[in-house]
């Protein structure tokens, strides 16, 4: 009788307390805050932390997000995601998404004022910065249609393979869910390393010109999604290979594969902007 009046009887999930949401702000301010100490090279007398504070936030914050998401896992296994809940979870995820989308806005916004109107950065700095044109005057940019063209070749092909995995799950391919997600992994880990290959020769800096800013921080950051994205559907993966996947059992993978079409998404958005329009006329590395 005791179990009969304990659980509760609605479609509603009523949270258990975590600590996880205060320790993850905690971890995310210290992240913020270790940023600035590395960044300002600030030291606090002889002790001169530089990148400690940071690191130790961001394994603070790994740790926290990590925990946070088996527990999400433990209160789906146990069926507390009723089709109420699922609800829920689904309007969360596209806002989320939706938020993301609004912080690439951001980036976008800044290099399209930058670009359209090179002449106006003279007035917040010296007059040669820019010199009223853009690509900015002495600046050599990176030919889209190299590794720019491969990685969106890359990006498109993952595409393919995570609604592969998918379509594989929800007509009961075990074999064709695991491969797809994969070689989705797989595509994610090659386009990251592709970018930092760019990254590590490219013609220009992100410090000392406005063009190498924008373009570092929009494309940077899609790379830091996309590696958030690969974690993602390894976590997927993992829980394909132990049987917590299956028909009417999938709701993260569905996020997960939402997640990564609106990283190709944007990828297209970056690449046709930033590295196509964004170098007409320049001139390009040898």
């Amino acid at each position: 009788m005791s179990d009969v009046h304990a659980k509760p009887h609605h479609d509603y999930h009523l949270v258990d307390p975590s600590p996880w949401p205060a320790l993850g702000a905690i971890a995310a301010f210290g992240l913020a805050v270790g940023g600035i100490i590395w960044m300002k090279h600030l030291s606090f007398g002889n002790f001169k932390p530089e990148g400690l504070v940071f690191g130790a936030a961001v394994i603070a914050l790994l740790f926290v997000a990590g925990s946070w998401w088996v527990d999400v896992i433990k209160e789906s296994a146990e069926g507390y995601h009723t089709r109420i809940v699922q609800i829920g979870l689904r309007y969360g995820m596209i806002l989320f998404i939706a938020s993301e989308v609004m912080f690439f806005v951001a980036w976008f916004w800044a290099f399209f004022n930058t670009s359209l109107f090179p002449g106006s950065a003279i007035q917040y700095m010296r007059a040669d910065f820019t010199g009223g044109v853009w690509p900015p005057k002495g600046v050599e940019a990176i030919d889209p249609w190299h590794l720019p063209l491969l990685n969106t070749l890359i990006l498109l092909t993952s595409g393919t393979t995570v609604t592969w995995a998918h379509h594989a799950l929800l007509h009961g391919d075990r074999k064709g869910l695991k491969w797809g997600l994969t070689l989705t992994i797989l595509l994610g880990i090659f386009f990251t390393t592709v970018q930092a290959y760019e990254y590590i020769h490219a013609p220009f800096a992100f410090k000392g010109s406005i063009y190498g800013s924008t373009f570092f921080m929009a494309t940077g950051f899609h790379g830091f999604h996309v590696i958030m994205g690969t974690i993602f559907l390894a976590v997927c993966l993992l829980r394909a290979l132990i049987g917590q996947l299956s028909l009417d059992h999938h709701l993260g993978f569905e996020f997960a594969a939402w997640y990564w079409h609106f990283v190709d998404v944007i990828w297209l958005f970056l690449f046709t902007c930033i590295y196509v329009w964004g170098t007409w006329g320049a001139a390009f590395e040898h």
